[in-house]
């Protein structure tokens, strides 16, 4: 992902296997508060793009894996249920807390699993207020609200309507209250739209199907727009992002296979005819959402799928095909717009392959020393992250 000196003795420190870190602890830092928080439009880096990571917080630590990988992300990811409960802020602190001490921004995926009118305003203020005081002590915030709306998977899914008016519910308490967080509006890529079979697809003859029928042909089927019913409006936007994986060439998934070559770009520009059918139907997000809208674009999201115990190729030679169409050396060049990539640094079981995928790349000693050797100079780390405003 960025161009990164390999430190031998960070690598040399850890086994092959990483250390478990544990979940979100509060490191009890003694931060130094801003007079005034960093405004979100100091969050974009000038040059190239941030680096990230989503970490499993309750078997890793953002400590542990700056050690991996040498140096500590610009940004980690977390979630959390909205609205929270007491034991959620707790984690919430502790997370903020890390990446205080990493000197990291926080991306806080929020995930309104009590249904989106449980988003009332007052809770989108509660939010709002507690996001100023982490921006105040120095902490800025990207919050990523129901992540994956287009997607059939999530109980928030498929319902543009509500899911619009909830998201400018917390853009506006967020803009008002706490203009040190960021906004960002996250779909997943349009291949597979409208993604049938899911538990929250849009039932026939409901108003939410009528609205994603952006084709007005009587249905939800693959030629309508599985981005744009969605669309919260540019006011409350601050970032655009995707969720953009290899799962594998051709589906159903589950095999251990190489990326074709090209295969990010042609996802990310909807230009893709591959192994996996002809889905040259899906929009270019970047020309609609990124360059489109004038908004940075992150890829929220990323990883190459890697089942241990499967026949195929070893997890290196996969990963690393992945990793260097997504840092290619001329990204800055090519794709502008794009200023964050973050890593999905799991392994966790998912129902789609019957098996526990191994995403990571700081686990395996092999993995992570290619990782490192490979990270283009374009990224942005920690290190670059802006500090309290004078």
């Amino acid at each position: 992902m960025l161009g990164l000196l390999v430190v031998t003795a960070l690598l040399s420190a850890c086994d092959d296997e990483g250390r478990d870190g544990g979940g979100p602890r509060p490191s009890d830092p003694s931060p130094s508060a801003c007079d005034t928080a960093i405004p979100a439009a100091d969050l974009v880096p000038t040059r190239g793009a941030w680096f990230g990571v989503s970490i499993d917080w309750e078997h890793d630590s953002l400590a542990d894996y700056a050690d991996r990988l040498g140096r500590a992300p610009a940004v980690a990811v977390t979630f959390t249920s909205l609205p929270m409960s007491e034991i959620e802020i707790g984690y919430l602190d502790a997370a903020v807390d890390q990446a205080d001490e990493a000197g990291s921004m926080l991306l806080v995926t929020l995930e309104p699993r009590h249904g989106l009118a449980a988003v009332t305003t007052e809770v989108a203020r509660d939010l709002a207020a507690r996001l100023r005081g982490y921006n105040e002590r120095g902490a800025p915030v990207f919050v990523r609200f129901a992540h994956e709306m287009n997607g059939s998977w999530y109980s928030w899914g498929q319902q543009p309507r509500q899911y619009v008016a909830a998201f400018r519910r917390v853009a506006a308490a967020v803009h008002e209250l706490a203009p040190g967080s960021a906004m960002m509006w996250a779909p997943n890529y349009g291949g597979g739209y409208p993604f049938a079979g899911g538990a929250h697809q849009a039932v026939a003859g409901t108003a939410a199907a009528e609205a994603l029928d952006t084709d007005g042909d009587g249905a939800v089927t693959r030629r309508d727009d599985p981005y744009a019913p969605y669309w919260p409006g540019r006011a409350a936007v601050d970032w655009v992002g995707m969720s953009l994986y290899h799962w594998g060439n051709e589906y159903p998934w589950g095999e251990n296979e190489v990326p074709e070559p090209g295969k990010f770009d042609d996802l990310l520009r909807g230009t893709y005819r591959g192994l996996g059918g002809d889905q040259r139907g899906v929009p270019d997000f970047y020309a609609a959402y990124g360059e489109g809208k004038h908004l940075p674009l992150a890829i929220t999201e990323t990883a190459a799928l890697y089942v241990r115990g499967r026949p195929g190729p070893d997890p290196r030679t996969i990963k690393r095909a992945w990793w260097r169409q997504v840092f290619a050396a001329n990204r800055s060049e090519r794709l502008p717009w794009l200023k964050m990539v973050n890593w999905f640094e799991w392994k966790k079981l998912e129902p789609e392959v019957d098996g526990v995928a191994d995403w990571t790349t700081t686990r395996d000693r092999p993995v992570r020393t290619a990782f490192r050797a490979d990270l283009p100079g374009w990224a942005r780390y920690a290190t670059d992250v802006p500090g309290c405003p004078d």
